[in-house]
């Protein structure tokens, strides 16, 4: 029988889950607070917004597209791509936009979720699938003053529309995943540019090719054999970057030296000043925070009108930042902070069994089974959830393995007469334990490493522990020593 599936947020995930969901028989509607699908790719649109993975990585493997611009995506074209997807798969009539869900709350006597909306609309669902993102709740420092400068200042995920930068002197705080991408933009614009960075990142060469017109043209002329050749080379691709994130990320001598050469090679290739370099060698192992991939980054920073400042900052005034031993007087301040992560604060407050939230369960860290179920949440299956994030591959790939996962619980719930599916308390802290220890072999449980992937209780909520190919593996079954059935 059909279930009523609330999907809750429009991005990639959302959108995967409404597809296959549909295409499974099931009865979906699609809640979504903005104006626009595409989540991350329709709220950040920066100047020089691309996608640091692959763009045949990042796209479904049941709607491929054969027409990206580069090898690495821009962010236009993907926000297109989710778009795309609502016309490819009829999802219009199911689509709730400006319409986000407030609260949703488990009835046990009716097995069922019921939700409210911003609009103030109830509904009754079998199953709800949160898919609200790891990464949509920006930060800013926590530097004195940090609200009071009194020039043109935003957050690098709310970008004005069309800024007028020319001749400014701009301050740009933070230099990881946005900042390598949006500096070398605001660069050539820029009357002068301060980049205030308090850590070096890891940079690798990113190679983009751009994918001409002809070549366009030529894989047209024939889809079928475009989409034969496309699919081997994802995996082709797929590969590589499955045993780079399992070489680079685990304490493996050969993949953490072969990953920190690649990087100091192309440090030293692009910048001859060995003072300037200097500033820019991070001083901690490499796959601890995320490693940027960029080509245009550190030339930026080369140029005549751009002052790389590593002082810590001491607080922002009116007029500009100043720093230990200086004052940089500036007209615009951007923030290129990234993202709340840890918290895991949601826009929708959920209620499970006996009347606890999901904020109280979750108040000393976010855990998840396989990063979609919450014990005590029967029938809730969260997409991108904890302990999910994986490094430098598809992340479309563990959207896909997260929602067939739903969709076999969902399949063995009917084959069972059964109404709701929870994994069991003791299923969950089993898991956490295998995915603890497993996490302890990775660089990001290295005592020098402090990212963003970990909390400062020293857990690491964020990550999976092994590449994509483990992932598909743990999730291909349901273990019913942990997931119960009633």
């Amino acid at each position: 029988m059909a279930k009523r599936i609330a999907v809750v947020g429009a991005g990639m995930g959302g959108l995967c889950a409404a597809i296959l969901a549909r295409q499974a028989g099931h009865d979906v509607t699609i809640y979504e607070h903005a104006d626009s699908v595409g989540g991350t790719w329709r709220a950040n649109r920066y100047p020089g917004v691309a996608c640091d993975v692959p763009a045949i990585l990042y796209q479904f493997s049941f709607a491929p597209n054969p027409m990206w611009s580069h090898h690495y995506a821009r962010g236009p074209e993907i926000h297109a791509y989710t778009k795309s997807l609502v016309d490819q798969f009829g999802l219009a009539p199911s689509l709730h936009l400006n319409e986000g869900v407030t609260k949703a709350t488990w009835d046990e006597e009716t097995r069922q979720w019921t939700i409210e909306t911003e609009k103030g609309a109830t509904g009754a669902f079998d199953v709800i699938v949160p898919a609200l993102g790891q990464l949509s709740r920006p930060t800013f420092p926590d530097i004195a003053g940090v609200h009071d400068f009194a020039g043109a200042k935003w957050h690098a995920a709310d970008w004005p529309e069309s800024p007028d930068l020319k001749g400014k002197r701009v301050g740009v705080i933070g230099s990881a995943a946005s900042a390598v991408q949006l500096i070398p933009e605001i660069a050539r614009e820029a009357g002068h540019l301060v980049v205030f960075q308090r850590t070096a990142n890891w940079c690798v060469p990113r190679n983009d090719v751009p994918l001409t017109p002809e070549a366009k043209t030529l894989l047209a002329t024939n889809i079928d054999v475009a989409m034969k050749l496309g699919a081997m080379q994802r995996q082709m691709i797929f590969d590589q970057a499955d045993n780079f994130s399992w070489q680079a990320f685990q304490w493996t001598p050969e993949g953490r030296a072969a990953s920190t050469r690649t990087a100091l090679d192309h440090l030293e290739a692009q910048v001859p000043d060995a003072e300037l370099r200097r500033k820019l060698t991070p001083d901690y192992p490499i796959g601890c925070k995320r490693i940027l991939i960029t080509d245009d980054f550190y030339p930026a920073l080369m140029r005549d009108n751009v002052t790389l400042e590593t002082a810590p900052i001491e607080r922002i005034e009116a007029g500009g930042v100043r720093v230990a031993g200086g004052f940089h007087d500036l007209d615009v301040l951007v923030f290129a902070t990234g993202f709340e992560t840890t918290q895991w604060n949601w826009s929708m407050a959920v209620t499970g069994k006996g009347g606890e939230t999901l904020a109280q369960r979750w108040q000393d860290g976010p855990e998840a089974y396989l990063g979609i179920m919450v014990s005590g949440f029967p029938n809730m299956f969260i997409l991108y959830g904890p302990n999910t994030n994986l490094g430098h591959n598809s992340i479309s790939f563990m959207i896909e393995a997260q929602v067939n996962y739903m969709l076999r619980t969902l399949a063995a719930l009917e084959n069972e007469g059964a109404a709701a599916a929870d994994v069991t308390a003791e299923g969950q802290r089993r898991f956490y334990q295998r995915i603890e220890q497993a996490l302890s072999a990775t660089v990001w449980a290295d005592p020098h490493c402090n990212s963003w992937y970990k909390a400062s209780n020293g857990r690491i909520y964020q990550n999976w522990s092994g590449n994509c190919a483990s992932y598909a593996e743990a999730t291909a079954t349901i273990d019913r020593e942990e997931v119960a059935f009633a």
